[in-house]
């Protein structure tokens, strides 16, 4: 397991600009470090987290108890070699586990709630920006991410093109679809239908729209899996039982499975900085932040790419990869990309594949 620094939290100096025209004064960014920073600073990795994600990277969760999240990647002799690197992993703008988001205290002291600015993913890359300024770390040997993490790393090469010496890219898109933008819409109207969300200002009443939440996950979860995956672990197997019970309690395994997702979600997520992370997700376009035509938002870029994409993702399937790779080799970027073959779906990322574990410390270390 890697050694963790104890999770800080780092106040910006100035009020933290917003792609909605507003600026977020007095805001906190909460963040985790892994390994020695060298002398020169050269041997930074900032790794950004997924939509549910947070800060502890390779540390124990302070709610859960559980691992990090990407323990497995992260720590001495792994892939993202603790003991060659400083690794930096801080929570977004907008989430719940530090940084300041919509459960945080406002100018007067109360929470935001739904008076907290919408924000995007390229305000969430402002907001590392400001931390690694803070750090006082110039250009980063890497910035790594898969999902929305992937976004971000894409973002600050975008927005940022001298930052970052690599740019590792895993299960992720440059602009989110149509379809992405409907499941989010599902989760956030089961969230807002809860009676216990009361237009996100549950915080004064001691209440959270934990059934909306749950729901929300439930719905998310399965997209984060695929057919075959679902199929092997669960089939049409029943949970408990030998036989249907002709109601609607959890009769198949899979169900109880979401069930249990869900519940297990809302004691560690906060409602209203779901809404406001998904609808970030939801407004990404690179594209469309730089005139339409997503080489031009490369073009200044010095760094090395890498694209990684499953073959069973079918959130963000391996053309979206293929895309950002069309568009970097139009910019004349170096850029590797690989499509690694996997049965999780677009979990894949974050279990057990070790073509991935070759993969991301051979472009770390290459």
């Amino acid at each position: 397991m890697a050694t963790a620094t104890p999770s800080r939290s780092y106040a910006l100096p100035a009020p933290l600009p917003l792609d909605g025209g507003q600026a977020l004064a007095d805001a906190s960014i909460a963040y985790e470090t892994y390994g020695e920073l060298a002398a020169d600073k050269g041997n930074a990795i900032l790794v950004c987290h997924a939509l549910t994600g947070d800060q502890y990277l390779a540390s124990a969760h302070p709610v859960t108890g559980k691992p990090g999240w990407w323990e497995r990647m992260v720590g001495p002799g792994k892939p993202i070699d603790t003991d060659r690197y400083h690794v930096i992993c801080a929570n977004v703008i907008g989430s719940c586990m530090g940084s300041t988001g919509p459960a945080s205290a406002g100018p007067d002291c109360q929470p935001y709630a739904m008076r907290f600015p919408v924000i995007t993913v390229r305000d969430m890359v402002r907001g590392l920006v400001a931390l690694l300024d803070g750090l006082g770390i110039a250009r980063l040997h890497a910035v790594v991410g898969g999902s929305m993490g992937g976004m971000q790393a894409l973002s600050l090469a975008a927005n940022f093109p001298e930052r970052a010496a690599r740019v590792l890219a895993i299960a992720t898109t440059a602009r989110h679809s149509a379809q992405n933008i409907a499941f989010h819409e599902v989760g956030r109207q089961a969230i807002m239908a809860d009676p216990d969300w009361r237009e996100g200002d549950y915080y004064a009443h001691d209440t959270a729209p934990d059934a909306g939440l749950s729901v929300a996950r439930m719905a998310a979860h399965i997209t984060y899996l695929s057919e075959a995956g679902l199929t092997e672990k669960f089939g049409r197997r029943l949970q408990d039982r030998e036989a249907k019970s002709f109601g609607f309690d959890a009769d198949f395994q899979v169900e109880s499975y979401l069930r249990y997702q869900g519940s297990g979600f809302t004691r560690r997520f906060d409602a209203n900085s779901y809404l406001y992370i998904t609808r970030a997700m939801d407004y990404f376009d690179i594209a469309e932040e730089h005139g339409g035509k997503l080489a031009d938002a490369f073009a200044g870029s010095s760094a090395r790419f890498c694209l990684v994409s499953f073959d069973t993702d079918w959130l963000y399937p391996t053309a979206e990869s293929r895309h950002v790779v069309h568009a970097l080799n139009a910019a004349g970027a170096p850029v590797s990309f690989v499509e690694l073959s996997a049965p999780y779906g677009h979990d894949s990322f974050l279990l057990d594949v070790p073509a991935l574990d070759r993969v991301v410390q051979g472009f770390l270390d290459g």
